[in-house]
């Protein structure tokens, strides 16, 4: 059985306080909050402010997934925000260790994205470090794509790699993730789905995320 963690970014944003109180009743256990510079992706979504307002009425941590080129900067402003869990992009960050040590000295779990085209192998020497890998599942930056099918095979090596090392980071994945990939996920080895759209579009979310959390 998987955690949920719903992508805030497929919210209703005139209702958003209204959407994390739906989440906080819900059987999810992280709010992803997704964060875009139209740089690092082409696409912005919402910075500090918006974050800070999730945090205010979120009962649940925050998955904080940044998207963003030079992340570094913003670490300790995103700490303040409430991001319980800072993710970074191994293909932003030229200095990885140093990046991942900045944000376990500030109390926030740290955890590396992988794009579609980047193999897992490029993690080898910082899997020790992290608390969390994410794999994307589609070409980061905009919500509603199609999944990606060699996730599949991907995330099957990044759990041999954890079995073989006896590490303990957690896998998640995001991107077109649905109530049929979910089960195929789970059984190669993910501990949490992100879901977007597919939560937010559907016509009874708390429902859906029990059903995901069921897979």
């Amino acid at each position: 059985m998987a955690e949920i963690a719903p992508s805030i970014l497929a919210a209703d944003f005139a209702n958003l306080q209204r959407d994390v109180e739906m989440l906080n009743a819900s059987s999810a256990g992280y709010i992803h909050v997704d964060i875009m510079d139209g740089m690092f992706v082409p696409n912005i979504s919402f910075g500090l402010p918006v974050c800070e307002a999730i945090h205010k009425h979120a009962k649940k941590p925050l998955d904080v997934h940044l998207m963003i080129e030079q992340p570094d900067r913003y670490f300790e402003a995103f700490k303040k925000a409430g991001a319980s869990c800072l993710t970074v992009h191994y293909e932003a960050c030229p200095h990885l260790h140093r990046t991942i040590q900045h944000i376990k000295e500030l109390g926030m779990s740290a955890g590396v994205a992988l794009n579609p085209h980047t193999p897992v192998e490029v993690l080898t020497e910082i899997l020790g470090d992290v608390s969390l890998v994410l794999i994307m599942s589609v070409n980061p930056g905009f919500g509603g794509q199609k999944f990606i099918e060699n996730t599949y095979k991907k995330i099957a090596k990044l759990n041999s790699l954890r079995e073989e090392s006896g590490y303990s980071f957690q896998i998640e994945v995001d991107g077109g993730v649905n109530q049929q990939n979910a089960p195929l996920l789970v059984r190669e080895g993910v501990d949490i789905l992100v879901a977007g759209s597919f939560v937010f579009s559907s016509p009874n979310p708390i429902e859906t995320i029990a059903q995901l959390k069921n897979s």
